[in-house]
């Protein structure tokens, strides 16, 4: 397979230092049959493009995964699901218009100070949408009116989760939490493995929820590495 590395960028983790990014440079039709494989080996998709960090002087991006069919909520996240059992969840294969006015809200009043403000129709689509492989969407209702969506990936072995985004005034349901218990409890019932969450940095506080998902395993020297407690 063809590979291109980036330019060196200031870091969107760790503020002190530059990132580079390992881009796969294949045709669209490969993207889709390789995705899979490349997501187990660290890549990650954004848009229509499938990448790992690959930086020079610094190793901190390391992949997750949690142990879909092992995991098991703890105290937390069951009183979690418990302040949400009002929530309606649907899985929708639609990018409704309603999806990005609620993101425009939640990047505008939470991530004002992030590199994906300000929030545009283009920069959302070309972000979310991909071109060889249609990503699923979780729907959250209350009252009917929608107030969280997850973007996942539906992969020969798990589910990948791209992003989520929610009502800011619902902050004190946990809806970041919520949304990945639910991603977790998809990829048990469509009896897969795994469920991605991106890359975890010990080092961005933002990123530290990751780790309390468990059992999960990080990749980092080329392999897995299981992980049965938070480090």
């Amino acid at each position: 397979m063809k590979f291109g590395i980036t330019q060196a960028f200031p870091c969107n983790y760790l503020p002190d230092r530059e990132e580079r990014l390992l881009v796969c440079v294949e045709p669209n039709p490969s993207l889709r049959i390789a995705f899979s494989a490349l997501t187990e080996s660290g890549f990650r998709r954004s848009g229509d493009q499938i990448y790992r960090p690959h930086c020079t002087t610094c190793n901190e991006c390391q992949s997750v995964r949690v142990l879909a069919r092992a995991f098991k909520a703890s105290k937390s996240q069951k009183r979690v699901l418990s302040r949400n059992k009002d929530i309606e969840v649907r899985v929708s294969h639609e990018n409704k218009d309603d999806y990005y006015t609620l993101y425009e809200r939640y990047i505008s009043e939470v991530h004002a100070d992030g590199s994906m403000f300000p929030a545009s129709p283009e920069q959302y689509f070309g972000f979310v949408n991909c071109e060889w492989q249609a990503p699923i969407f979780l729907e959250a209702r209350l009252a009917g009116e929608l107030i969280g969506v997850a973007v996942t990936d539906k992969l020969e072995r798990g589910y990948s989760a791209l992003y989520t985004f929610f009502s800011p005034s619902l902050a004190k349901r946990s809806l970041g939490t919520f949304f990945i218990l639910k991603q977790i409890a998809l990829a048990v019932e469509a009896d897969l493995p795994y469920l991605y969450l991106g890359y975890q940095v010990d080092g961005c506080q933002k990123m530290n929820y990751k780790q309390n998902f468990l059992p999960q395993e990080r990749f980092f020297e080329d392999k897995w590495h299981l992980l049965l407690k938070k480090p």
